[in-house]
């Protein structure tokens, strides 16, 4: 019995130093792989891994510098267009100007940020009064065509003037919306024709992180 006893409290002394080897282990490695936070379940398609958004530099219709990296802090929804679109630019304005309005104070820590395809014809002040008709919080930007050219390249957008045959253009462009985090990573792209409450469910997520 006495052996038993022996080789009993040898046996749970090796647990213990196992057990505490362990945790050490696990505490220099970090959290375990099923601790990992569950990924954000967003209404737009998600960038995984999260990347830099790319830095511009524009004219802004504020009246300074339009950049990217002025809206540390805050979400950006970044979105390109031309104020004499027809119909997807309106629509897509006044869905973020209801998601804003739906936010309450918590819109905030939202900036809506509305690049221009069409430099020939939107000039600042066109494009402040454009934005103002569905949310004065509303900030656009232009620049030299070669600028904006390099802007659209990085960020994967596409524009091209449609000449029409009664004299005049118009604009073919990317629709999509990119979600920009609070510390100038792309987070997600929402496609045309998504709702206000699209964009609200997706901006509470990131801004709880």
């Amino acid at each position: 019995m006495a052996v038993m006893d022996y080789l009993t409290k040898r046996m749970s002394a090796s647990f213990l130093r196992l057990g505490a080897l362990m945790v050490c282990i696990l505490l220099h490695l970090g959290a375990p792989a099923w601790a990992a936070p569950t990924p954000l379940k967003l209404k737009a398609g998600v960038f995984e891994p999260p990347a830099a958004a790319p830095e511009f530099a524009l004219h802004g219709s504020n009246g300074t510098d339009l950049k990217l990296a002025d809206y540390r802090g805050k979400l950006v929804l970044l979105l390109f267009g031309f104020t004499h679109c027809p119909e997807v630019c309106p629509t897509t304005l006044a869905t973020l100007a209801e998601a804003r309005k739906a936010l309450g104070k918590e819109a905030d820590a939202v900036q809506v940020v509305y690049v221009t395809v069409d430099p020939e014809r939107d000039d600042v002040g066109r494009i402040k009064k454009y934005l103002a008709a569905f949310d004065t919080s509303f900030v656009g930007g232009t620049a030299k065509p070669q600028v904006l050219e390099a802007m659209r390249k990085r960020y994967g957008v596409v524009a091209a003037k449609l000449e029409s045959p009664t004299g005049g253009y118009g604009m073919n462009h990317s629709t999509s919306v990119f979600f920009i985090d609070r510390v100038g990573r792309l987070r997600a792209m929402m496609p045309y024709g998504h709702g206000a409450k699209d964009f609200v469910h997706d901006l509470r997520l990131l801004a709880a992180q």
